[in-house]
């Protein structure tokens, strides 16, 4: 399966640090996004929903959470896990809806690779190759307080006359208050940049 053989293609690499563990996480995102495109539009949509249920359980639950971001379990350990974590996701919802196997295949590749604790980053990653499959552009603004409703109604006009935001076909703007942040970060899938924290308007 085109998942399975790109994903293992980056399964060994021992000390690497967090630019390259996002590296192998993109690799495993760009490789879902084709098998659940190549397979139908529709089958990309059901996967982008699991992913976002997945995400959201992984951050609400401990146990599930335990099971992934554990490093010391076995394989086996690992693989009843994610049953527990499919039963219980399936369990939950209202209409018993059974996982698609694109996406059961994706954790099983990164239980069986040891990769389990990049589970984040590939839903991140997915999101973003979704996003922009839909002419979808985010972007999300950092700062140490909320910004005013007018700084961030100035900012979406200012980035609508940028190359990035016309070839979308939508552009959402959020801000994100982070009390420790000295400056104020602007964040898209396509472009970072880094200003002070007081705009110049």
């Amino acid at each position: 399966m085109l998942l399975a053989s790109t994903a293992r293609s980056v399964s060994a690499a021992s000390g690497l640090g967090r630019r390259a563990a996002s590296t192998i996480a993109t690799k495993y995102s760009k490789a879902l996004f084709g098998a659940a495109l190549a397979k139908s539009p529709q089958t990309l949509t059901k996967v982008h929903n699991e992913l976002t249920t997945v995400s959201n359980v992984i951050q609400k639950d401990p146990e599930i959470s335990s099971v992934v971001h554990n490093p010391t379990l076995s394989l086996k350990e690992r693989n009843n896990g994610l049953q527990y974590i499919f039963a219980k996701i399936e369990g939950a919802s209202a209409k018993k809806e059974v996982l698609s196997d694109i996406t059961k295949n994706l954790f099983f590749v990164l239980s069986e690779n040891g990769r389990l604790g990049e589970t984040e980053g590939v839903i991140e990653g997915f999101n973003e190759l979704v996003s922009q499959h839909k002419g979808e552009l985010t972007v999300t603004v950092t700062s140490a307080t909320p910004l005013p409703k007018d700084i961030l109604t100035r900012l979406e006009s200012t980035l609508k006359q940028s190359q990035t935001a016309k070839a979308a076909k939508t552009l959402t703007i959020t801000n994100k208050v982070c009390l420790l942040e000295f400056f104020c970060t602007f964040h898209c899938s396509v472009h970072s940049f880094v200003f002070r924290s007081i705009p110049p308007f």
